[in-house]
């Protein structure tokens, strides 16, 4: 299966087995919006289900907070995250803030798939990744998949976490595919890092996308003979540090990867909750940081490329981190 399909299955699963859930967003019927991650299920569960609406970013989010406050498990879709800041009103001051002014004694289970868009010549406005916003605000869960098995599990469990949660998806992603078996439902607030790949010379740490592309590094790392462990960050706020700390101990040595900005990014959270809790005698290199140059996306093809990370560039950076401590650089 692959990650788009991931995403279609837990939809499938969640409507099937709980009347609570319903969707509700723009472009949902349409490929064009949402790729085949929610192909035909307004034919097979109603369309008083799966409920494509006008655009209204910040109508369908209030909306889907108040259903959750009378007892449904709403999913609002937003086909380009960067539409969702349209929203932030009912996001911030609303849906994160409810649970702790009300003494828990409300909870707004509300999941919000923002879909990332990148490449294709989309430009500054259509193609950016938000999580840190998100990931400064308390009492929002921020989940960013990069496989195809955790796209369909963290999905589900997202949607049955009684707190508000941002699950964003990216497009680069839908074509992974991984082997999978029956759907496991997951208790969210146990989840957190994995390492999806052992090594002992260096700590690469991504999530989502970035992930599979320090997977790909790493694989050409080990052809220069560098063992790279990567750690696959999966829920990212809030911010499990433990598994990433153990591995950095063993490594000495941190690259974090991240497909946005570095100023108040997710990179220098992995690297400030890291180097909080080592003592410097446990560092064989300074930790880095792969992030997109801080500037908007550009609209044009051959500068594309030059401002998204790649594989080939985590990995020079990676082995200079390594080749420093041998003296040769």
């Amino acid at each position: 299966m692959n990650y788009c399909e991931g995403i279609l299955e837990a939809h499938r699963h969640l409507l099937r087995r709980y009347p609570e859930v319903f969707v509700i967003g723009q472009g949902l019927w349409s490929p064009w919006y949402v790729g085949n991650s929610m192909k035909d299920l307004d034919k097979e569960f109603g369309v008083d289900r799966v409920m494509d609406t006008p655009v209204s970013e910040d109508a369908t989010t209030a909306i889907a907070g108040g259903a959750s406050l009378c007892g449904y498990r709403p999913i609002v879709v937003h086909p380009r995250v960067d539409f969702l800041v349209l929203a932030m009103n009912s996001v911030v001051n609303q849906l994160a803030k409810w649970s702790h002014m009300l003494g828990g004694q409300a909870s707004p289970r509300v999941t919000i798939r923002g879909i990332v868009n990148r490449g294709g010549e989309q430009g500054a406005q259509h193609s950016q990744a938000l999580h840190s916003w998100f990931c400064h605000v308390p009492g929002l869960r921020v989940v960013m998949p990069a496989t195809a098995r955790d796209a369909r599990e963290l999905f589900v469990a997202s949607v049955l976490c009684d707190d508000p949660v941002i699950f964003l998806d990216d497009r680069w992603c839908y074509e992974h595919t991984d082997e999978v078996s029956e759907i496991q439902e997951l208790d969210l607030q146990e989840q957190g890092p994995r390492v999806i790949r052992s090594g002992a010379d260096l700590t690469l740490v991504g999530s989502s996308y970035s992930s599979l592309l320090c997977l790909d590094a790493a694989a050409r790392l080990s052809e220069r003979g560098i063992q790279t462990e990567v750690i696959d960050l999966r829920v990212v706020s809030p911010l499990k540090p433990e598994i990433l700390v153990a591995s950095v101990e063993k490594t000495g040595r941190l690259l974090a990867v991240d497909g946005s900005w570095a100023s108040c990014g997710l990179a220098g959270e992995i690297i400030a909750s890291v180097s909080e809790k080592l003592p410097m005698p446990a560092w064989k290199s300074r930790p880095r940081r792969i992030t997109l140059p801080a500037a908007p996306a550009p609209t044009s093809a051959p500068l594309e490329k030059d401002y998204y990370p790649s594989a080939a560039a985590i990995a020079d950076m990676a082995e200079s981190m390594v080749e420093t401590r041998k003296g040769r650089a």
